[in-house]
């Protein structure tokens, strides 16, 4: 009965998760509900999957991508990239196909595909190109190369052992010794090779191009400010000309007006250099305004604070305050506000549409509906001007911040967690781990980045797989299902039978996670060999090619499902793509690996 009962939960779950009739992360938690209130599992054998390394690896990854991301920690990479691509797409797009698979082929693909996400994003901002074309295959490509090596993927080293045991148990006279580290690599990189050059010609005309939400926060000339900075004593700025004194550093900030005292100066007119306490009227994007804030010799005239983004208690914020059609402020001077004189609140600039002010000073704008108030302040702050009706609070100008001078700490934390995990000095979960908590304490990344990094859907798509898992294995169902499959070959030559054990694998994968389907259907596969009295090494080859070939779900490996939001992709999406990749991985293997490891 049970079994019947977890097969009706895995049509449902199977039906909404290809339908989309429901959320992804609704369908998970109905999954969770049905398997405990089923009595198929206990609550804790329910819940068991938000405890699992898989779960929290790929929590921690998102926070150490964003880390990477708001540092600018990767911006470097792609712009190398597409300056080598010489502004042809299809060249980028081939070189980051390869550097991820290179990169997959000998290091865990979980980070190398968490680092090409926001190069690809960049890349597609760049040639105005959707990054949903491309997401996918990078996430393909790091798959299939990790069946080239034994270290290639977890999957591979779990068979490896678990088949030494197995056979060695079994007494079957010959000294079987697991898989060698390269042994793989004969027909691992010839399938890899074809599957990426399927990827680079057919992925960009199969999936759908959808917008790309990392442009619309691109700097751009309607996203300028106007802001005021005082020169203080013993500032580098002293005796330099306004004209270009930001160029070179801060290509998008234009000096309008220097102000010495009551005398105001036109820098493009008057010959004029800056001296201590002048104020510098100025135009910018919020980086650039930003990054002058944080690495020159200036102050902002109404703030005694310096503005510090890092991962303290209570850290600041930069935030946007729209004037309201209702507010008590329009028509009164910026100085003569509550939100001027408030010293918790410090304002960084004012913004109007096409600029067109004709105030001098910055606090003597007349307030207008519309008008945009760039300011910092303290989270706690925010509930206090949240609560008036002056303002319409616009929290989401602080995604735009760029923390460049942070980009080294994130660089020197991912590569460490790479080498750390490559070395085997400590498993993928305690590397990413250990990154995630240094990208907030280092001050890469705020913890309310780091809680908005978390994609809550996919996390929990993974713990309700998990739990659909280990209700399979508990019920017996998992095993009820291969042995049935097999059982339907079993008087066919040893080549269909190995086909069918490939593609058994392949479909359960689809489901299980790759490392469970494996476990679960190696012991079965050697059985079978040995019962029809071949070597079982072409087979346990078979299970390692069978378990990476899961491209036709999302939930079949971890960064399908890590490309899943960012490239705003459905279930339907993986099909199109990830069903031929599929059967040419099922067929090459089935026909291959017979002739480079005989029966």
């Amino acid at each position: 009965m049970d079994i019947w009962i977890v097969s009706a939960i895995l049509l449902i779950t199977l039906y909404l998760l290809i339908t989309e009739k429901i959320s992804v992360d609704l369908t998970a938690i109905g999954i969770m509900v049905l398997l405990v209130v089923s009595g198929i599992l206990s609550p804790k054998e329910t819940i068991v999957g938000f405890s699992n390394p898989a779960l929290i690896t790929v929590g921690a990854m998102f926070v150490v991508s964003k880390g990477m991301m708001r540092t600018g920690g990767v911006e470097f990479l792609g712009r190398k990239i597409i300056q080598l691509a010489r502004g042809n797409y299809k060249l980028a797009l081939i070189i980051i196909l390869i550097s991820v698979a290179v990169a997959s082929a000998f290091i865990n693909n979980t980070p190398v595909v968490i680092l090409f996400i926001p190069v690809v994003m960049t890349m597609c901002c760049e040639f105005g190109l959707s990054p949903s074309k491309f997401l996918i295959p990078i996430s393909y490509a790091s798959i299939l190369a990790g069946t080239c090596t034994l270290i290639g993927t977890s999957t591979n080293i779990i068979i490896s052992d678990l088949s030494n045991i197995i056979v060695n148990d079994l007494n079957l006279g010959n000294d079987y010794s697991g898989l060698s580290m390269f042994e793989l690599s004969i027909l691992g990189v010839p399938l890899a090779v074809t599957g990426i050059t399927f990827l680079y010609f057919l992925a960009p005309r199969i999936l759908p191009a959808l917008a790309n939400p990392i442009c619309q926060l691109q700097n751009s000339d309607h996203r300028q400010y106007l802001a005021e900075l005082k020169i203080p004593t013993k500032s580098n700025l002293i005796g330099k000309n306004p004209t270009d004194v930001f160029q070179v550093k801060y290509s998008s900030v234009n000096v309008i007006e220097l102000i010495n005292k009551s005398h105001i100066y036109h820098p493009n007119r008057d010959n004029r250099t800056i001296t201590e306490n002048d104020i510098l009227l100025i135009k910018g994007s919020l980086n650039d305004l930003v990054a002058i804030l944080h690495n020159e010799a200036v102050d902002l005239p109404s703030s005694e604070k310096d503005l510090v983004l890092g991962a303290q208690k209570d850290a600041p914020i930069v935030v946007e305050l729209i004037i309201s059609p209702h507010s008590s402020l329009r028509g009164e001077k910026l100085f003569r506000t509550g939100l001027a004189k408030d010293p918790d609140v410090h304002v960084i600039a004012v913004k109007r549409s096409n600029l067109h002010m004709s105030e001098k000073a910055i606090h003597d704008v007349q307030l207008q509906t519309g008008d945009v108030v760039l300011i910092w302040c303290h989270e706690s702050k925010l509930d206090a001007i949240r609560s008036g009706t002056d303002f319409i609070v616009i929290e989401d100008v602080y995604e735009e911040l760029v923390h460049k001078r942070k980009a080294w700490w994130s660089i020197i934390n991912f590569i460490c967690m790479i080498g750390t995990a490559t070395l085997g000095l400590a498993d993928i979960m305690t590397c990413a781990l250990t990154a995630a908590f240094l990208m907030i304490v280092t001050g890469c990344l705020q913890m309310r980045d780091a809680y908005r990094a978390l994609q809550g859907d996919v996390l929990l798509l993974i713990a309700g797989t998990i739990a659909l898992g280990v209700g399979m294995q508990k019920t017996g169902a998992s095993q009820l299902y291969a042995e049935t499959f097999i059982n339907i070959f079993s008087d066919s030559s040893p080549m269909i039978v190995l086909g069918a054990i490939i593609l058994l694998t392949s479909i359960c994968t689809q489901i299980l996670s790759n490392n469970a389907t494996a476990v679960l259907l190696l012991p079965i596969a050697i059985s079978t060999a040995i019962g029809i009295g071949v070597d079982p090494k072409p087979f346990i080859v078979g299970i390692c090619f069978g378990a990476s070939a899961c491209f036709a779900t999302p939930v079949g490996y971890q960064t399908n499902l890590m490309v899943y939001g960012p490239g705003g992709y459905s279930f339907m999406d993986y099909m199109k793509l990830g069903i031929p990749l599929n059967i040419f991985v099922v067929v090459a293997s089935t026909l291959m690996i017979p002739v480079i490891w005989p029966f």
